[in-house]
């Protein structure tokens, strides 16, 4: 479900800023990388599963014991079906610098990255500061051209469909009792995904966008990194 508080020229421009970059033919040297975290809740069994038997689903009782929470977080190069998947401890500032560092890693001959996010207080050059040092926390960051979504524009970056994807592959119902199975299962449904090269077909664009929120002067502004 959308959610627009206001469509004001902050938002139209950033909106556009984002559709922009996804229209943009698919060239390896400017990747485009949308980037985004989901916490998940991990849940011990307390009774023993009944496994599948034939003519009778496997049963799981409805009692469990909760185990605390994690985080993943969850990268896609939508045109070139490229995933990474990182299960973390939480999602702090710190985690995140870990995973912007290992994306760069990525695209060593890359000329720019091009890297979708939200405006979560983490998702900044900061970080990456706080754990390499300035001079080599800039030059990390400098590897991305950052593209921020409008606040409360979300669903404008494609990690939310990746996201979705993960949720439903990876996690499904099942109950996740640790930290080290979150990861381990995560670490093998990264590479199922990208034996496929997933692919996301992104339609909506700056003229579907100015046509479903009625308007047609081009922003002037657009917020900065």
């Amino acid at each position: 479900m959308w959610c627009v508080p206001e469509l004001n020229e902050s938002y139209i421009a950033n909106m556009e800023d984002v559709l922009k970059v996804y229209e943009r033919p698919y060239n390896p040297a400017e990747p485009v990388v949308c980037l985004d975290e989901k916490s998940v809740t991990l849940h011990a069994e307390v009774k023993p599963c009944s496994p599948a038997k034939p003519g009778r689903e496997a049963r799981q009782d409805s009692e469990y014991e909760r185990c605390g929470t994690a985080n993943t977080f969850c990268a896609v190069e939508p045109k070139a079906g490229r995933h990474f998947t990182f299960a973390t401890r939480d999602r702090s500032g710190f985690e995140f610098a870990k995973v912007i560092f290992e994306l760069a890693l990525q695209y060593p001959e890359a000329k720019t990255i091009h890297l979708v996010l939200d405006n979560l207080n983490i998702h900044r050059r900061k970080p990456l500061i706080d754990l390499l040092g300035k001079e080599v926390g800039s030059e990390v960051w400098g590897r991305f051209t950052v593209h921020y979504t409008p606040v409360h524009g979300s669903w404008l970056n494609q990690a939310e469909i990746e996201i979705g994807i993960y949720s439903r592959q990876c996690l499904g119902n099942r109950r996740i009792p640790d930290f080290e199975t979150l990861r381990r299962e995560t670490l093998a449904w990264n590479r199922r995904i990208n034996r496929h090269r997933t692919k996301i077909n992104w339609k909506f664009d700056r003229k579907a966008a100015r046509l479903k929120f009625d308007y047609k002067r081009k922003p002037t502004t657009r917020s900065k990194n």
